[in-house]
């Protein structure tokens, strides 16, 4: 028995004799499969292969977790430490002995909170390693859940107050239950919010964007985008982290995120 993991997206299936037949989060329009045909890993065979994690302080109580080489989507993970314990925000694929004694050193892990379905990755994983962390994914994502455990907390409400002042708040857009998590003590105390990638920081970091699906180029909708920044707008926050490497705005980030939406849909109208 192993748990396969999809190579595209990184997303890990409970144990089976075999790996199965498709990954039904790659094989959804906001996804795709490889251009090789779908593909499966192991736990087993990345750490046999030399993957590893880097674990980089980003600002004051907040350090970043990435895999090199890059593997699938390559997003980054964040611990967010607090004094009443430390919020996994989404997940990577690669757990190994190394990063869990690292985390732990950082304080461990008192609960796992996830933006969206392509960011699961090996959330049981985790959570087995850190005393069976809760982990908090929005209801209307349920379907997308391939791997469950009794961690699992799907919570049905608008947001979720987790300890150390942390809410996570379901934005909507690029999933039904995308969520970002508010963190009001980050920056400084300025606030910081963990996007993933539910609000997109782009190449140029002084803006944002809105997708439904980032790898097919498929738009939201004006209404979609205005919902997911009027839910947002009451949560003061001067900082917003995203998904990937380098892509943060450090400062003015509420500014951003308006600006960004009426700039979208500025071009959603023009002739």
């Amino acid at each position: 028995m192993a748990r396969f993991i999809c190579v595209t997206c990184g997303v890990q299936y409970p144990d089976s004799d075999a790996p199965p037949p498709r990954c039904i989060i790659c094989d959804e329009e906001r996804q795709y499969v490889g251009w090789n045909g779908q593909q499966w890993t192991t736990l087993d065979a990345m750490r046999a292969a030399g993957y590893r994690n880097e674990i980089r302080e980003e600002e004051p109580g907040l350090w970043s977790i990435q895999t090199t080489p890059a593997f699938a989507i390559n997003q980054r993970a964040f611990l967010v430490q607090t004094p009443e314990g430390n919020l996994l925000w989404d997940c990577i694929t690669l757990i190994d002995d190394e990063t869990i004694e690292a985390v732990r050193r950082l304080g461990g892990i008192r609960a796992i909170g996830v933006s969206h379905p392509h960011y699961y990755a090996t959330i049981v994983e985790w959570s087995e390693a850190f005393e069976s962390a809760p982990i908090y994914i929005h209801a209307d994502d349920a379907e997308w859940v391939v791997h469950r455990s009794p961690g699992l907390c799907l919570f049905p409400e608008e947001t979720q107050s987790l300890f150390g002042g942390i809410t996570l708040v379901r934005l909507g857009g690029h999933f039904r239950g995308g969520l970002v998590a508010h963190w009001p003590a980050g920056a400084e105390g300025r606030g910081v919010v963990l996007c993933g990638d539910i609000i997109q920081v782009v190449m140029d970091r002084r803006w944002v964007s809105f997708m439904y699906s980032y790898p097919n180029i498929i738009p939201l909708s004006e209404a979609e985008v205005t919902r997911l920044v009027e839910r947002i707008r009451p949560y003061r926050y001067d900082r917003l982290w995203g998904a990937f490497a380098g892509r943060q705005v450090l400062e003015d980030a509420s500014g951003a995120v308006e600006r960004s939406a009426r700039r979208y849909i500025e071009r959603l109208h023009a002739p």
